[in-house]
Formats: structure tokens, sequence, C-alpha cells
């Protein structure tokens, strides 16, 4: 399965990690991880949100490359909208497969 992350850095990624869940909690599952963190599953692709000191470290599994690049590009739009006054901006690694 392809995978990929991105490192957005921000001293504030605790809340951005939880602005998402909350806002795509609406329509798909979201629960929380034992560190802290957070992981949406849009039909059979899972986010994770991991917030670091730093930054916020997000990794996007996907059953198909289409799949993780449309995910990825929902994911990465909202989060740059969501943090535009802190002109946060997420750049993705190339996909890899697990």
């Amino acid at each position: 399965m392809p995978s990929s992350r991105a490192r957005v850095a921000t001293d504030a990624a605790p809340r951005y990690a939880k602005q998402l869940a909350s806002h795509f909690g609406r329509k798909i599952p979201v629960e929380e991880t034992t560190d802290g963190g957070r992981r949406l599953t849009f039909q059979t692709t899972d986010v994770l949100l991991e917030p670091q000191d730093d930054h916020l470290l997000i990794r996007v599994t996907a059953p198909d490359t289409s799949s993780l690049t449309a995910i990825r590009d929902v994911v990465g739009s909202h989060l740059e909208r969501f943090g535009q006054r802190n002109e946060l901006s997420v750049t993705w690694d190339e996909p890899t497969e697990d």
C-alpha cells in the first residue's frame, strides 16, 4: 500500500491536529491515539496526525496511488487554509510502498 508523509513546521501542532480532526470528524471516523495524535479514516485510507514540538507530522496510507493523492490534496489544502495566517505550507514526500 502506498504511503506518504509531510512535516509541517508549526509551534501549534496539537491545535492544528485537533482542528483537522474536529472538522473531518463530522463525516468520517476519528480517534485519538495514545500519543496525543489523531487517526482519520477516509473509507480505506488512513491519515495519522502526530503533533511534535516544532511540527505536525502527517502520514497517509492508501490502497492505491490515486486515493493517496486525493486524500493528501484534501488534508493538505484544509490545513493550509486553517493555518493561512501563520503561512503554513504542506509539502509531501514522494509516495513509498509499505
